[in-house]
């Protein structure tokens, strides 16, 4: 089962306004995704990046 952004606290409601706005709604739709496209969203900075990256790290994922 897919991951919700919503389930990840961690990353805060900015950050995943944002997430959700720019069509991305589980943890694993974000992997592969250049981390320089997140970081332009606005509302997802360097620790809700780094969130994201630690989990993906956890399901073996990455960003790009």
């Amino acid at each position: 089962m897919p991951t919700p952004l919503d389930a990840l606290p961690q990353v805060g409601a900015p950050a995943t306004r944002a997430l959700e706005g720019a069509g991305y709604t589980s943890l694993g739709q974000l992997a592969g995704v250049p981390r320089s496209d997140l970081s332009r969203l606005h509302g997802v900075g360097p620790r809700a990046l780094a969130v994201i990256e630690a989990e993906l790290e956890q399901q073996d994922l990455r960003l790009a």
